[in-house]
């Protein structure tokens, strides 16, 4: 299967004056993605406002930015659900539309079982030749994809890998361990990359890389090539960026700091909202800290 990179960008949805998507400021953000570290971006996940973007607008997504990326990235459609049948139905979608691969979420809400989530990826990786990767992010599911589950599913053989969010250390090393060879394990926590990476994880589906790309990019390799000193350096200089994207919900942080440094994205879709005037500021004392190396104008 196609290498789809070890930093990705979960890409945020640019909105316009009206909060209409903006597809024209979607593409030049995906390029820019790509042009300041990332090697794939996943479009239309948690921080690309899934839940307020109706099906057309996603499909709209997928085909404008795989069109604008080309071969110069890989594009990963956000595709998951609670609902199996619909994430098939989105998933065939984005086949058809030519995505490198889908991202899909551990079901929210209804709480399935541990073997009900078997059946639920297994059934839609079935019914699709693109590449799959699990999102397990118990924190905004609640129910947790157990390392045992991921295992058996890692034997379906176009389950690429996971995102795993979860910050349960010993969970991602089981996996590591157990599951077959080849199965890829990229962190779903800017602040979880180099932990992962130690235990064997291949990457990250990054939040932070929308302004630190190639900050994030340069610690990964560091890593990877052995230079462990230089990585964990690289990552103590990043922490605090990472932690101030999260002061809030994501993509509430994120959103508001790419549009403060000039690369216009809009404000999110509601429920979500921009934040408040304190913690505005806290986001950016901590971004103005840093060189951006997204491009901007």
């Amino acid at each position: 299967m196609k290498d789809l990179g070890r930093l990705i960008t979960a890409m945020v949805t640019p909105f316009d004056d009206k909060g209409e998507v903006d597809y024209a400021q979607a593409k030049k953000l995906a390029k820019a993605l790509l042009s300041s570290g990332s090697e794939g971006v996943v479009v239309v996940g948690t921080t690309g406002e899934s839940p307020t973007l109706r099906h057309e607008e996603e499909k709209r997504l997928f085909t404008e930015i795989k069109q604008a990326v080309g071969k110069s990235g890989s594009v990963i459609a956000g595709t998951g659900s609670n609902n199996t049948a619909e994430a098939l139905e989105f998933t065939k979608d984005a086949e058809k539309i030519g995505v490198d691969a889908c991202l899909l979420v551990v079901p929210y809400y209804n709480k399935p079982t541990q073997e009900g989530l078997y059946l639920h990826f297994k059934k839609i990786a079935e019914s699709t030749n693109l590449p799959c990767i699990l999102y397990n992010v118990p924190s905004r599911t609640i129910t947790n994809l157990a390392p045992e589950t991921t295992v058996r599913l890692s034997a379906v053989p176009n389950i690429l890998g996971i995102k795993e969010a979860s910050g349960n250390m010993e969970q991602v090393a089981r996996i590591i361990k157990e599951a077959r060879p080849g199965f890829v394990v990229w962190s779903g926590n800017d602040g979880d990359t180099l932990p992962m990476l130690k235990l064997g994880a291949y990457g990250v589906i990054s939040v932070a890389s929308h302004l630190v790309g190639k900050q994030i990019s340069a610690m990964i390799y560091s890593q990877v090539k052995g230079d462990t000193k230089k990585a964990d350096e690289q990552n103590a200089a990043l922490a605090a960026i990472f932690s101030a994207l999260f002061l809030v919900p994501n993509p509430i942080p994120v959103k508001y700091a790419v549009n403060q440094v000039g690369f216009r994205v809009g404000k999110p879709r509601l429920p979500l909202c921009e934040p408040d005037e304190k913690t505005a500021r806290a986001i950016m004392d901590v971004v103005k800290k840093y060189k951006i190396d997204l491009p901007i104008g």
